[in-house]
């Protein structure tokens, strides 16, 4: 499950059975990845649709676990352009439904962090690293050299989902003093990992870090999803279902 064309695009280059079927508005690939079977999809941008397409994976086609593969900002102090984020745990930053309920606790769920699954993740978290141990074997050394990535890094800890692309100093600051714990920031993990936690479906779900959240990034976006973050998510998801 990816958010960005490019990432799928990538994805569906290692199903070479794949066969689309039309749901939710979606299209959704089905296919095989190293002998396991496997539904690849656009979730769309947001948390009302990430939510949307979680859902229909788990009611239309059954799916068991759930991987979210995307880009994400860099919050935390040491998180870099070019390292990975696994979530262990995922809040929205924006839920605020005080006097009534705690900032940032869903109301009627008395919590305010959904966590991933710590088997599937800890499975992501060895694919990825084996991926940044070797990123020249995954990206190429073109790559490599323009973004710099030379000893990327894996992560792990707290991911903040909200419906606002944070892209200033001021509110990446903001959310550094809010939630201070906060490794990354993106638009849809949190819908998909309270989906999940309803249905009791293990999630797992690796960021690559595209920017600092902040008016100072200089990285080419399109081009970095194009040369980096997507081939770091078809490779990592390689060794992933070859170590199932």
């Amino acid at each position: 499950m990816s958010a960005m064309h490019q990432e799928l695009a990538e994805v569906l280059q290692t199903l070479p059975d794949e066969q689309r079927e039309r749901a939710a508005g979606r299209d959704f690939w089905l296919g095989h990845w190293r002998g396991h079977e496997v539904v690849a999809v656009l979730s769309r941008i947001g948390k009302v649709a990430a939510a949307t397409t979680a859902t229909a994976l788990i009611e239309r086609f059954g799916v068991t676990e759930i991987v979210f593969t995307g880009v994400a900002g860099g919050l935390g102090e040491g998180v870099a352009v070019g390292d990975v984020v696994l979530a262990r745990s995922f809040v929205q930053h924006d839920m605020d439904a005080s006097p009534l309920f705690p900032r940032y606790e869903v109301p009627l769920y008395g919590r305010t962090h959904f966590d991933t699954d710590a088997a599937l993740t800890e499975r992501l978290r060895a694919a990825a690293a084996q991926v940044l141990a070797h990123p020249a074997d995954a990206l190429g050394e073109a790559a490599v050299s323009e973004f710099a990535l030379h000893a990327p890094r894996v992560h792990e800890g707290l991911i903040a989902s909200g419906d606002r692309f944070v892209a200033t100093s001021a509110e990446s600051q903001a959310l550094r003093q809010s939630l201070p714990d906060a490794l990354a920031v993106e638009m849809e993990g949190a819908a998909v990992a309270q989906v999940c936690h309803d249905y009791g479906v293990p999630l797992a779900a690796l960021r690559t870090i595209s920017d600092r959240a902040d008016d100072s990034a200089h990285v080419d976006f399109t081009r970095f999803i194009d040369q980096v973050a997507s081939r770091y998510s078809a490779a990592s998801l390689d060794r992933f279902f070859e170590l199932l």
